[in-house]
């Protein structure tokens, strides 16, 4: 029976392990960018689009703030305001490279030990619009540098979220109406 525990303990480790690695793989046919340069990364970008999930449910004027961690990691500071309580909602996280520093793929955490992946996959020459998913096309965003974008930059977006197999049909397109305050 105790040889059952060993094998049956053993297991479970490995099927944790192999679902969280899961969680900071890569979506099938998604690739990420080469040449990232963290440096020119950090710094605020506004929410322009998403996919709905549960942890941005009910908010507008997201933005995201990336900086320098002291261990070589970079911290996340995503805000957004809650209508339904009239105040600002923040979420503070980590995140570090999976492969290397030139590679647009990163894990990020706000929950401890359990990571997710952060994947840059389209990203202009001039660090001013990203797209990014996670371990499944469930999750997309678009991010500026600014909280407006042009018609024509929403539509190069759809484009190229729909020519990779996500649903933009069922975007979301946040309002960005209000000043957020100093991270």
């Amino acid at each position: 029976m105790k040889g059952f525990n060993v094998l049956r303990n053993i297991m479970m480790i490995a099927i944790l392990s192999s679902m969280l690695s899961a969680c900071t793989g890569l979506p099938k046919d998604i690739q990420p960018v080469d040449n990232f340069e963290l440096s020119r990364y950090l710094g605020q970008w506004y929410e322009i689009a998403r996919l709905d999930h549960s942890f941005e449910r009910g908010l507008s004027d997201i933005s995201a703030t990336y900086s320098l961690r002291d261990d070589g990691g970079v911290r996340v500071l995503n805000k957004g305001y809650s209508d339904e309580m009239q105040d600002w909602k923040t979420a503070e996280g980590k995140a570090y490279f999976v492969e290397d520093s030139d590679t647009g793929h990163l894990k990020v955490s706000f929950f401890g030990p359990f990571y997710g992946s952060y994947v840059v996959f389209n990203l202009d020459e001039n660090y001013e619009h990203a797209f990014i998913t996670s371990y499944n096309k469930d999750y997309l965003w678009y991010l500026s540098r600014t909280p407006e974008v042009s018609k024509q930059s929403k539509q190069n977006f759809v484009e190229a979220a729909r020519s990779k197999g996500f649903d933009v049909d069922a975007l979301i397109w946040v309002e960005h109406s209000r000043h957020s305050p100093e991270p």
